[in-house]
């Protein structure tokens, strides 16, 4: 997260909201040598105090989470290159604007009965996002096909224990400047959904 506390201000609601609309981010534990790293969707419950998530069997954090570790899911929204030129001042440098959201606790190995419901709760969770169709369900599933890929999946539960995040706005700057930057970068962005951050950086609660 970033040091800066004009950027960390966003109730801790608002960010599990963000996490939730989300659905996807890296789940990272402690390895040997290095950090282990998967890129993941998962479903947060309502009260925001667990997740459901599922890893290939062999995925590395599979073989090593046999019980209950300590993890991090990352979950990255919208962020831009900002060139300073487009702040209309000569004092300042290029930097780069984001928002991010990391939830920290731990991760729970689930038994493999778990499985079910656990992809359930996952696909349901994007698939009433896509009414009027029909929403996709296990169940539409051959039997036999449907235990042939569980049997390659593991289920697992995350508990939540922190929620921090960071919009980095241009809350430090002059509105103006913040502004001209929003435009700026909704016209010219370099970086992943330019429109959508361009929009929160003129929203009138970036201060």
């Amino acid at each position: 997260m970033h040091p800066n506390p004009a950027f960390c201000k966003t109730p801790a609601q608002t960010n599990l909201d963000f996490a939730r609309e989300r659905g996807f981010g890296i789940l990272s534990i402690n390895g040997d040598p290095a950090p282990l790293i998967a890129h993941i969707p998962f479903a947060l419950s309502d009260d925001g105090k667990t997740a459901d998530l599922h890893l290939v069997r062999s995925n590395p954090i599979a073989h090593a989470c046999t019980g209950t570790m300590n993890a991090v899911i990352a979950v990255s929204g919208p962020d831009s290159y900002i060139s300073p030129d487009w702040y209309g001042a000569d004092d300042l440098v290029p930097t780069w604007n984001y928002t991010a959201i990391h939830l920290r606790g731990t991760l729970t190995r689930l038994l493999p009965e778990d499985l079910r419901a656990s992809l359930d709760t996952l696909a349901a969770q994007f698939e009433n996002r896509l009414l009027p169709k029909p929403p996709w369900s296990n169940a539409k599933m051959p039997p036999e096909a449907l235990a042939k890929m569980m049997r390659m999946i593991t289920p697992f539960r995350f508990d939540i224990e922190t929620v921090d995040g960071t919009w980095k706005l241009g809350q430090n700057k002059p509105e103006s400047a913040r502004l001209s930057a929003a435009q700026n970068v909704q016209a010219y962005g370099i970086g992943s959904e330019t429109a959508l951050l361009a929009a929160l950086m003129m929203a009138p609660d970036t201060e």
